[in-house]
């Protein structure tokens, strides 16, 4: 192969400190914009974390409440093998069936148990003692680890009685001892998905319309000119922001309406409580996400850093609020981190109205942080976009 020539190798030369000008002028650019350096640094790293620990399909830790009106031994036993299981943590025990209903229609227990009185005294008589199990069916991935756990650990007791009753009785099987485990599914009782999932795509679809619309119309305006244009004309701040929300406010509750349509009547979702309290909180949980889109508005100077903006915070949203995955399976650090998600709060209220025909009595644990994020995001955003504008 023949050597290049001095002709060719000066334009080879030529290239190089092109290419390496480009480059150059590309991390210069980099670093003019920081919000998006760290938002490409920070961002991988945070699903990494995010999937490797929220994202699971194992179920424990799920919230067991006991209704014992036989307060025997034999029934405190039954409750120490399910807790053993290591599915059912922890174990409250209840007075009466108003208050076991309370704890589940609360959400303060996925699963109930009820042991009757004489279950002990049939248990001794070599008889086939009834217990029921409850779970909230509302959540299917839960309810379907709660049945199956409960069924096999009162098989596996009732075995074990067994074997206790052949070798109590020199050897003579008597005719059916043990546990009869009665299961039943509240709020869902076909386990169906479908109802578990489309109450949630409401707040998701709420959440994710609204701020995405919000930050990038307001940043769009921005590199335009067009908001400059706005803020010499004698409107005020207050108008302009309010006036620019409106619109976008009309559009997140169609989004509402459709997605109650279609999950009513097509997917057969019920809505057992009150459409009006479920209206007015989800109007609640409006106010803190154009919070949110207006705060991004006003940090944001283009809209792929909007977008990436909103990306970071829906993406935690889904995956922590319990939205698809069961928050009580999560690391405490994690389940945690799930409380500062207002979209958490905003699944349960949803959850509870539509599925379960919840009211105020239960859901107001839910709707005080509520309140608290959004009137607390709208004042910050607010003040940032006054400031931008005067």
């Amino acid at each position: 192969m023949s050597s290049l020539t001095w002709s060719e190798r000066g334009k080879t030369c030529v290239r190089a400190h092109r290419l390496a000008a480009i480059v150059r002028k590309e991390f210069i650019q980099i670093r003019r914009d920081p919000p998006s350096l760290v938002i490409s640094l920070v961002m991988p790293v945070l699903m990494l974390l995010l999937f490797g620990y929220a994202v699971t399909t194992d179920v424990n830790n799920i919230s067991l409440a006991v209704l014992d009106q036989d307060h025997q031994q034999p029934g405190r036993e039954l409750v120490s093998r399910l807790e053993q299981t290591g599915y059912f943590q922890p174990v409250c025990y209840v007075e009466d069936f108003a208050e076991l209903e309370g704890m589940l229609d609360g959400g303060k227990a996925k699963a109930a148990l009820i042991i009757p009185g004489g279950y002990a005294k049939g248990i001794r008589r070599g008889e086939q003692s009834q217990v029921q199990f409850l779970v909230d069916g509302s959540d299917p991935l839960v309810a379907r680890t709660a049945l199956s756990a409960a069924e096999i650990t009162g098989k596996v007791y009732s075995q074990e009685m067994v074997i206790k009753q052949v070798k109590a009785a020199g050897g003579q099987v008597p005719e059916g001892p043990g546990v009869d485990m009665r299961t039943r599914a509240y709020y869902n009782p076909g386990l169906e998905s479908l109802k578990f999932n489309v109450p949630g795509l409401i707040g998701l679809v709420l959440q994710n319309i609204t701020i995405m619309l919000t930050a990038f119309a307001l940043v769009r305006e921005r590199e335009r000119g067009t908001l400059e244009q706005l803020m010499v004309t004698p409107v005020q701040g207050a108008e302009l922001m309010v006036g620019k929300l409106i619109p976008y406010i009309i559009i997140a509750f169609a989004d509402v309406a459709l997605v109650l349509a279609v999950g009513t009547w097509w997917f057969d979702v019920p809505i057992r409580g009150n459409i009006f309290l479920l209206l007015g909180l989800a109007f609640l949980f409006l106010v803190f996400a154009l919070g949110v889109g207006i705060m991004f508005s006003t940090v944001a100077k283009t809209q792929l850093q909007a977008m990436q903006m909103a990306m970071m915070f829906i993406l935690p949203s889904v995956l922590l609020s319990g939205f698809i995955f069961p928050r009580e399976s999560m690391p405490d650090v994690i389940r945690y981190l799930g409380y500062l998600i207002p979209l958490t709060y905003f699944l349960e209220i949803l959850r509870g109205i539509m599925l379960k025909g919840v009211g105020l009595a239960f859901l107001w644990k839910d709707i005080i942080p509520l309140t608290v994020f959004g009137l607390g995001v709208v004042a910050l955003a607010s003040k940032r976009f006054r400031k931008q504008i005067e």
